[in-house]
Parts: structure tokens; sequence; C-alpha cells
């Protein structure tokens, strides 16, 4: 009977739930949302986990949009400034990374065994098929969505995609794009938008060419040394970033709880097939 080798570096068990684009939800996330919990504010949850004041909001925004419900719910100012709290949903899918969590390092500990029982090969094509498979997306907004309307034209496919019962994006693809997708009412896609193609408008008089206008409110302002941040509440607890000038921010005004809205071209939406 062959003798069984020792276990250099023996991974330990941090899940990640990934989508096509990236992390959706990760040891880093969970920390956060559990501070969150434990804290009631941002500022507090993200110096213990630790990450920047900006990367803690990214994180939850970036949840938010991709959950079927809220994760974190956040109130603007009052009489205590305002707090962060994590809902009942936050709270129960924490529950369950944790326990899939603990199921997962019992199946890494007998799945790392098997491979160094059988040479080290595998384990080097084994880290190769993660490095495969970790597809990242530079894009600030993401959303996930049923298609809800299609509309074909000679060269191009209009297709409409529903967020929420307050929420539709619109997004203009090639006809080719739309057979490789394989497009049809009801299909889930990922709709991903980068921040330097979203404008922020107040006039709600305004007429605007462009096909998707997201209203919400002005949730945090990040400001750079040229360019600032400036991210909307949406309703389900979604959120759309737009980066915009300091000369734009002062001439619109824009401060939290500012109502604004988030316009971008049908052609800046990218779709991505969910499954």
């Amino acid at each position: 009977m062959p003798s069984r080798r020792p276990l250099r570096h023996k991974p330990s068990a941090k899940l990640a739930v990934d989508t096509e684009f990236g992390a959706f939800l990760g040891d880093t996330r969970i920390k956060l949302l559990e501070a969150i919990d434990r804290y009631g504010s941002i500022t507090q949850a993200a110096r213990a986990v630790p990450l920047s004041y900006k990367a803690a909001w990214d994180a939850v925004d970036a949840m938010n949009n991709l959950a079927e419900q809220p994760l974190v719910q956040r109130s603007v100012g009052g009489r205590h400034g305002g707090g962060t709290l994590l809902t009942d949903y936050g709270r129960r899918l924490v529950n369950v990374y944790r326990a899939m969590e603990d199921e997962y390092q019992i199946a890494l500990d007998h799945l790392w065994q098997r491979i160094a029982d059988t040479g080290g090969g595998e384990v080097a094509d084994f880290k190769m098929m993660l490095r495969r498979m970790s597809l990242r997306s530079s894009a600030r907004n993401q959303f996930v969505g049923t298609v809800s309307g299609l509309r074909e034209g000679e060269v191009s496919f209009e297709v409409k995609l529903r967020l929420d019962a307050d929420n539709e994006l619109a997004a203009i693809i090639t006809r080719e794009a739309a057979e490789t997708l394989g497009l049809a009412i009801g299909v889930e896609m990922i709709a991903l938008v980068n921040a330097n193609s979203v404008l922020v408008v107040t006039d709600q008089d305004l007429k605007m060419t462009a096909r998707n206008q997201l209203w919400g409110e002005v949730a945090h302002i990040h400001k750079g040394l040229v360019d600032c941040e400036v991210t909307l509440a949406l309703s389900a607890g979604r959120s759309v970033t737009a980066v915009v000038t300091e000369e734009s921010l002062k001439a619109l005004a824009l401060d939290i709880g500012s109502r604004a809205c988030a316009v971008f071209k049908a052609p800046s939406v990218l779709l991505i097939r969910v499954g």
C-alpha cells in the first residue's frame, strides 16, 4: 500500500460565489456584512474588515445590485447621522454562506488528499484551471435582470432587461451577439455599464435621446483629484455609479440626498448570459 504524502500548503476554504464577471460573495464581503450587522455603521464595519470606506460602499452596491433582495439598507441624515443595516435577507444569506463554507472545507480536505495521493502533476493542472475560471470585469455598474422585450432590426437587436418593478434597461447588440446569447423573453442576463458612460442630470424636464434614464437619490460621493464618483440609490436596493468632474458636481449642486438621474445610451450596455 503506497505511503500517504504529507500535504504541504494545504488549502483552507474561502468560499466564493462567482458570476461570469467576478465574485458576488466571498470571505471579505461576508465579513463586511457581518460587521455591518454588528456595528450598524459602514464606517466602523469598513474599519473592522479592514477596507477603505469607498471599497466598502462599492462592495455593498455590487451585492445589492446582484441580489434578489437588498442585503444592506442605508438611511441618510436624521438625528443620528444615518446608519447602515443588514436586512433579514442579508442575515440569512450570511448564515447560508457560513454553513456552505464548513461543508466546503470538509470536501476540500478530501479532494486535496486524493490529489496528493496521485502525484504533483494534478496539483499544477488544478491551479491552472482555477486561474482560467477567475474572470473579472472593470465595469463599475453590474445588474441582473430578465429579458422583457426584444425588437429585431436589420443589423441589430434592441433588448429590454427588467431589473425590478421600477427599473428597466435597454441595450443594443448585434444580430450575431443576439444569436450567440440565445435571447428570449424571460432569459436571465447580466448587464454591465462602465461608470464613465453614465451622465448625471437633475432637470426632470430635460429632453434626452438616451434610452436609459434611472432616477434615484445621491447616496454617496467620492471626490478624487480630478473626477468624482457619484452613486445614486435606486429602488429595490439597487444603485448606479457615474464619474463626473468636480466642476459638474458643483454645477449640478449635487449633495447627499439630492434627486438625480443616471443617463446612458443603450449601446453602452454589455450583456452576458447567466448559466
